[in-house]
């Protein structure tokens, strides 16, 4: 009746997020059902594993959600981000058009500006590019997938994604794990997915196919979509709502400038993770009251949240003049975290209550049953909880929440780098959460005005299938060669 109660309490909470039901309600009442059938004691798996578990998460990683969301949304009311994508289009033009919306997504997700807010910007310009090109509209979200939701989240070494941070306080990694095998994961992922997406427009153009300047423009629609955000906020740090508050400039700044806060977060978060914190006496760690911890359990997300309160320092420096609306940006970027964070922490309370029932061990038992040895079960159940929950982040902390210890303890017998480990766990969490109902495919779908069957399965190619088999590669390389 146990495991029962785990798949019932599953079932539900999948089936009823998808209709746009939110998380923050579903998640304790899935838990509350699966501890029901356990026959264990309802109120103290809510607030003692739940609630405990929830916080735990919160406390460790709303600086990230804080400090990514305010950063996106003070890059794109200064006019950073369309002064990069304006840049782009002028460098490589619309002859290049599918690389030059990639380039721009992976340019600006890669250095800290969440992916609502890239969409908004992106769109409006890959529409622009594809109609000069006469590339076909259904081929924009597979585009704009590839250049935000693949390598620059997952794969990249020193990405600030929130998904490359939770892995660090579990296997003591830094933001640099693996990175030779991560830039070649990112290569593997880039070539294939612009061999698919050229490939498809080829086919297009042949069968007569082009730009359609009817096809609905569905920015603000998207916006206030109410199930397009309960889904959007367990898949990445930004509210969507707030992509339209704030107080956007009407000039935009030099490309110098508008690129050198993406430039600091890149170099603070590798001169932080390789000289400045291996450098630093942090013994007090050790005492209670920081926690009893360790700079390998912290020194992770301490250098992603320098790397990213560095550059807001810049954005706003340099900008100072162009942000007129300054406090009402700053607001608006605050609230945006809100949401996702606990939203994220609600499914992983729920993992926690999962985890502590008796039939989890059933579960465990079967994922490191799993042939291949640890790298093969540790990126299948981390596919799975991504799947399921439709989450990278969230799929992800719940299977290291339950499993991380024991990855971890069978990395040291089996002679395995945690780095690997982390690299692999990152990988996973970013490959099958990009199913049909993750909240990001949903929302970039609707902001592109599109529909899961003219646009779903060039996603698929791009940004499931293309990160699979670069995680086979990782997962070869790695178990051939180890950690590099």
């Amino acid at each position: 009746m146990g495991l029962f109660g785990i798949l019932l309490g599953l079932a539900l909470l999948i089936w009823l997020a998808y209709r746009g039901w939110s998380i923050l309600l579903l998640a304790p009442g899935a838990a509350l059902i699966a501890a029901a059938f356990a026959g264990g004691p309802l109120l103290a798996y809510w607030t003692q594993t739940f609630m405990d578990s929830a916080s735990r998460f919160v406390a460790q990683f709303f600086p990230l959600f804080l400090l990514g969301a305010l950063f996106g949304k003070l890059m794109e009311d200064s006019g950073s981000v369309s002064a990069i994508a304006q840049f782009m289009t002028e460098r490589l033009g619309p002859a290049r058009a599918i690389l030059t919306v990639v380039l721009a997504g992976a340019l600006v997700t890669y250095g800290g500006v969440s992916l609502f807010v890239a969409f908004f910007v992106l769109v409006p310009m890959a529409r622009a590019l594809f109609r000069t090109a006469g590339l076909p509209n259904h081929l924009i979200p597979a585009t704009i997938a590839l250049g935000t939701q693949t390598f620059t989240m997952s794969a990249l070494p020193g990405t600030p994604a929130i998904q490359n941070a939770i892995p660090m306080p579990f296997f003591g990694t830094t933001p640099l794990a693996a990175p030779g095998l991560g830039i070649i994961a990112s290569a593997i992922m880039l070539a294939f997915g612009l061999w698919w997406l050229g490939r498809a427009a080829a086919a297009a153009r042949r069968k007569g196919g082009g730009y359609d300047p009817a096809a609905p423009v569905a920015l603000d629609n998207a916006v206030e979509d109410e199930t397009v955000r309960q889904r959007a906020t367990t898949a990445r740090e930004f509210d969507p709502p707030e992509v339209h508050h704030g107080h956007p400039t009407r000039e935009a700044p030099p490309i110098g400038l508008a690129a050198l806060p993406l430039i600091v977060v890149v170099s603070v978060n590798v001169l932080m993770t390789l000289v400045i914190l291996p450098s630093l006496d942090v013994s007090f760690l050790a005492k209670e009251e920081f926690g009893a911890t360790s700079l390998s359990a912290v020194g992770g997300v301490w250098a992603v949240v320098t790397a990213l309160m560095a550059a807001i320092v810049t954005v706003v420096a340099v900008n100072w003049h162009r942000l007129v609306g300054l406090r009402e940006t700053m607001d608006s970027g605050a609230n945006a975290s809100v949401l996702p964070v606990l939203s994220v922490a609600s499914l992983v309370g729920f993992g926690a209550v999962v985890a502590a029932v008796p039939a989890f061990a059933i579960v465990r038992n079967w994922v490191l049953s799993i042939e291949g040895g640890p790298l093969v079960s540790l990126a299948v159940a981390t596919n799975l909880l991504a799947a399921l929950t439709g989450s990278a982040s969230g799929g992800l902390t719940i299977a290291l929440d339950a499993l991380g210890a024991t990855y971890m303890r069978l990395a040291v017998e089996h002679g395995i780098d945690p780095a690997l480990m982390h690299r692999i766990a990152v990988m996973s969490a970013g490959t099958l959460d990009s199913l049909p109902q993750n909240g990001a495919v949903v929302t970039l779908l609707a902001v592109c005005g599109s529909t899961h069957r003219e646009s779903y399965f060039d996603i698929v190619m791009a940004a499931i299938v293309g990160p699979i088999i670069a995680l086979a590669a990782v997962i070869t390389l790695g178990s051939a060669f180890g950690s590099f």
